[in-house]
């Protein structure tokens, strides 16, 4: 005879209740999402077996397990104590599983321990819970979902804090496209009942210490700075004081564009563009474009598309804006030119150029206005970009190049082209005939 089991449960998960193929919960911290699918797993655990019949089978999955202490078996065991289920009720804690009513069981997995062929060993579980799921590949996933989803009444769950719209998981539940079947909802400390004054104290100093995180830590809001980032307290502040917002054009002012150049190669950096306006001391942000591998005429287009013509615009590039592309063997200040831009061209700053540009990017940016609907893609690489540093020895050994640092060297192009009584760059300038 099954036990019944009486759960108060948060009313912004009531979607949840009902059967569903695919259950998520994402937001911040305090938010009682893995709580509620702890919950959740013991009654339906408690539930299955019926009057008779095979057991509950359910994992627990990270995309990365090195230990049990890593996974959501410490909280199923402490809930299990809570509500006073016990073996007489059909569940027994072992070392690395739970046993539940009807010969059922709970197992804690990482993905990656699975292959093609392993992860069949999972055909038959009607449970899959994917806690911290922002860290599911996309790989994983597709291993995972069919094998779960043949079984009839099989459902999978996640639970994550959102880091970045591009997560599989994000795009699998928030994208335009979702899987039949699937429901999800919002979470924050705002609808947890029983939030102590300890966790209201954390949230609060957090908001006092590092506002720059509060926004993804505690709102479940994407990670658009990372800790230690060289933008995160300026981008927090042009937020709080309404500097990303709805920015217009000058239509008198000529639009500048600055550049970080890629190339056209498989593998070559991503090129990204920064389109601004200096209207008196205010530096208008309008627009940004990223794209990898791409020929030049493909970033013209766009220009063009966006009505930046060489009427109304300039271009910036680096100093390799005069090195020949090694796919097609003309240089980018030539191409431009002969697509009637005119170029600047600005030299190599030396060594330290790069942190120089964080520097001047820092100095300028209480000046700057963010259209915020145009440049979500370039302040996202703004607030990654970061320094590299050697944890043994406790240094920072300069910008880390990744995938943030293009568009946070356009910026800083910016910044240091910027027209400063007291700059002394002296650009090569090109118009359609040549140098000027």
């Amino acid at each position: 005879m099954s036990r019944s089991l009486r759960l108060e449960t948060p009313a912004v998960f009531a979607p949840l209740l009902a059967p569903a193929r695919y259950k998520g919960a994402y937001g911040g911290r305090g938010g009682c999402k893995s709580h509620f699918f702890a919950e959740k797993l013991i009654e339906d655990c408690l539930a299955e077996p019926g009057d008779s019949g095979a057991g509950m089978r359910a994992v627990c999955i990270r995309e990365v397990q090195k230990d049990l202490a890593q996974s959501s078996k410490l909280l199923i065991e402490s809930k299990l104590q809570h509500y006073g289920i016990t073996e007489a009720d059909g569940f027994k804690p072992f070392r690395d599983q739970i046993e539940t009513p009807g010969d059922g069981l709970i197992i804690f997995k990482g993905m990656q321990e699975y292959t093609a062929e392993s992860v069949k060993s999972l055909e038959g579980f009607k449970r899959a819970w994917w806690e911290e799921a922002q860290s599911a590949g996309a790989h994983s996933l597709s291993l995972l979902r069919p094998t779960i989803m043949r079984n009839s009444g099989a459902e999978m769950w996640f639970s994550w804090n959102p880091r970045r719209r591009t997560d599989p998981v994000d795009v699998m539940f928030r994208g335009p496209e979702k899987p039949t079947g699937s429901v999800s909802v919002s979470t924050s400390w705002r609808d947890n009942p029983w939030r102590t004054t300890e966790l209201e104290q954390e949230r609060l100093d957090c908001l006092r210490i590092t506002p720059e995180q509060y926004d993804h830590i505690w709102e479940g809001g994407y990670a658009t700075v990372l800790e230690g980032a060289y933008f995160a307290k300026h981008l927090a502040e042009a937020k709080a004081q309404g500097r990303i917002s709805r920015v217009g054009a000058d239509p008198l002012m000529t639009y500048r564009v600055h550049c970080d150049i890629g190339g056209t190669g498989a593998r070559a950096d991503a090129f990204a563009m920064w389109v601004d306006q200096f209207v008196g001391k205010e530096i208008r942000v309008l627009d940004y474009y990223e794209a990898v591998g791409q020929p030049l005429a493909t970033h013209v287009a766009w220009l063009r598309e966006r009505g930046y013509t060489p009427k109304n615009a300039q271009i910036w590039l680096p100093h390799d804006g005069e090195t020949h592309d090694k796919v097609h063997d003309v240089s980018y200040a030539s191409a431009l030119r002969e697509a009637q831009y005119k170029v600047t061209v600005v030299p190599n700053q030396g060594k330290g150029a790069a942190k120089q540009r964080v520097e001047a990017a820092r100095r300028l940016f209480p000046r700057m206005w963010f259209n915020e609907s145009t440049t979500e893609a370039g302040r996202d690489a703004l607030g990654w970009y970061h320094e590299k540093r050697d944890e043994a020895r406790g240094i920072g050994l300069g910008p880390d190049h990744d995938w943030s640092s293009h568009g946070a060297d356009a910026l800083g192009l910016m910044c240091v082209s910027h027209e400063e009584p007291r700059q002394a760059l002296k650009p090569i300038q090109y118009s359609n005939a040549g140098i000027v």
